[in-house]
């Protein structure tokens, strides 16, 4: 509760009076996050205009963010809530399947007759890429992570685009 009443900067006292629950809390966090992450309006926009290059960078943004130190600790601590709160790790199934369905949208924009089989490998890749590049940012704070960034990116280019042919 103390990390997340510092990463909001709201007093923990007052946390508790504006929700019912430290799940209330960590649900409306979540929601406030994943959809300035997601950005579905900016992808649904160039799925729209069929721009590839906006959804290729969108997919990239998502496997390679870099997210700040506060947000990182806060993202590794619902990982571990998950396994040990029910309510958390049915919040995670929801942010999970937005996630899931923008991937979906952005997949079958980039490859159309791609199998639903591969679109759903592909976008297990993403997410665990994401989330590997989470933890490694946190693990070891002290290495330069740029460079995996870049490689990762253009390793999903390739995937990607090896999608479509």
């Amino acid at each position: 509760m103390a990390q997340i009443a510092s990463a909001s900067g709201i007093a923990i006292g007052q946390n508790y009076r504006d929700f019912a629950n430290k799940e209330a809390i960590i649900a409306a966090i979540c929601e406030a996050d994943l959809g300035g992450w997601l950005e579905e309006e900016k992808l649904e926009a160039a799925v729209a205009a069929g721009d590839r290059d906006a959804i290729l960078g969108w997919i990239e943004k998502i496997a390679t963010d870099t997210p700040t130190r506060e947000d990182r600790r806060l993202m590794c601590e619902l990982l571990a809530e998950v396994g040990r709160n029910p309510i958390i790790a049915e919040i995670n199934r929801n942010v999970d399947a937005r996630l899931r369905a923008s991937l979906e949208a952005a997949l079958v924009s980039l490859a159309p007759v791609t199998s639903g089989q591969c679109r759903a490998t592909i976008t297990d890749f993403i997410i665990s890429l994401s989330w590997g590049m989470v933890a490694g940012m946190e693990l070891y704070p002290f290495r330069e992570h740029g460079t995996l960034r870049c490689y990762v990116g253009s390793l999903l280019q390739r995937e990607v685009s090896a999608l479509a042919n």
